[in-house]
């Protein structure tokens, strides 16, 4: 019996796809979304090979529009949205002064538009609904502290939090939770580009720079996508029904808050 409808944005390849898989196998039907018809494909084929519940629809997150299309895809699809997460999102590696207005476009269209857009194309969907739901939204350890170089992607994760924070006060009286999931250095290929950059900064060997991050981890390891999407599970089952507005730290101890 599945246990209801959850929508991931940026699901076709890392994190959100993790996250999507995750969810299937606790038996959520999914809804896969990503602005790259060609990764998503591929997960989409994966997904049904194993058995899953799944549909998909290219969709920019940037676009209003696009993300309530989304929503109604999944509504129409599989009669209700129940989780969304809201986990697309770029990342600007490079200092303050060097800031051009193309990159702040890019990252608070993607990073903090596409997640208000969610927000409000979910929720909208909720309350028709009448059945509550959990909206989650990707934040970072960025989204606590800002590091050098890292200036950009840490403004958008802050509204990120703070966004998640005011939306959980104004859902809560619709029983909708809101909550984010802070990751810390994932193994993917977002951490490729950031090291590459840090290198040419920094005059570094490439991979100087993601060993030197990996060393300033308690648990001694770079985090893995399923390490996220294991915390996500519990944000999209019941067993989170008592927490809302929270930001959580899930970064293998690197800020400790």
């Amino acid at each position: 019996m599945s246990k209801g409808t959850a929508v991931i944005t940026g699901a076709g390849q890392g994190i959100g796809k993790s996250i999507a898989e995750r969810l299937a196998k606790d038996g959520f039907a999914v809804v896969l979304s990503d602005v790259n018809e060609t990764v998503l494909k591929s997960a989409v084929d994966e997904f049904k090979n194993a058995g899953y519940q799944v549909s998909s629809l290219v969709s920019d997150v940037t676009k209003f529009e696009d993300q309530k299309a989304l929503v109604q895809h999944a509504a129409d699809t599989f009669g209700s949205v129940d989780v969304f997460v809201n986990n697309a999102g770029v990342a600007h590696v490079g200092p303050v002064i060097g800031l051009q207005e193309k990159n702040l476009d890019l990252l608070f269209k993607v990073n903090v538009y596409g997640t208000v857009y969610g927000i409000q194309a979910a929720a909208e969907q909720m309350k028709k609904q009448s059945t509550g739901g959990k909206i989650i939204n990707a934040c970072s350890i960025a989204g606590h502290q800002s590091f050098p170089m890292m200036g950009l992607y840490s403004a958008t994760k802050f509204a990120v939090r703070g966004f998640t924070q005011a939306a959980a006060k104004e859902l809560a009286k619709d029983h909708i939770t809101v909550n984010a999931y802070c990751p810390g250095i994932v193994g993917t290929g977002m951490w490729e580009r950031i090291d590459d950059v840090m290198t040419n900064y920094q005059g570094i060997k490439k991979g100087e720079a993601f060993k030197q991050a990996i060393e300033s981890i308690a648990l001694g390891r770079s985090e893995e996508p399923e390490d996220i999407a294991n915390f996500v599970s519990f944000l999209a089952s019941s067993d989170s029904d008592y927490m809302t507005g929270q930001s959580v730290l899930i970064d293998g101890g690197i800020v400790f808050n």
